[in-house]
């Protein structure tokens, strides 16, 4: 079970820091051609997201790989599985349907890390 948390980490701690890095970079238009959403929110709001996105992406791996202040690793799980709780009613609410399924894919990745690791799997 170990490895299947590790790998689960690590591969949404790679996709956040991405998305995140994304972001936080990316001008407002730039960002609408792909994720239509920000135009309902503010740019501070969306730079804050990425902010969010790349702080739980790195609290995902680093508190458990160093043994320091292990227990943010679910804690940063557990944002990340809200996060995505809050993209899917974004995205419900906007009617874009068709790639819901990769937040909901998200959010259960980030519920099985969370609840593995509070767990002490």
């Amino acid at each position: 079970m170990n490895i299947g948390l590790w790998v689960a980490a690590g591969l949404l701690a790679l996709l956040y820091l991405a998305v995140g890095f994304v972001k936080l970079t990316r001008s407002r238009e730039r960002l609408r051609a792909s994720m239509g959403w920000v135009e309902d929110f503010p740019v501070l709001v969306v730079r804050l997201i990425g902010l969010a996105e790349i702080a739980g992406a790195l609290g995902l791996v680093l508190p458990l790989a160093t043994d320091v202040q292990p227990w943010l690793t679910p804690t940063a799980a557990t944002c990340l599985a809200v996060l995505q709780a809050l993209a899917i009613t974004v995205h419900v609410r906007r009617r874009e349907l068709a790639q819901l399924w990769v937040n909901v894919l998200l959010l259960l990745a980030a519920a099985f890390v969370a609840v593995g690791r509070f767990a002490g799997w």
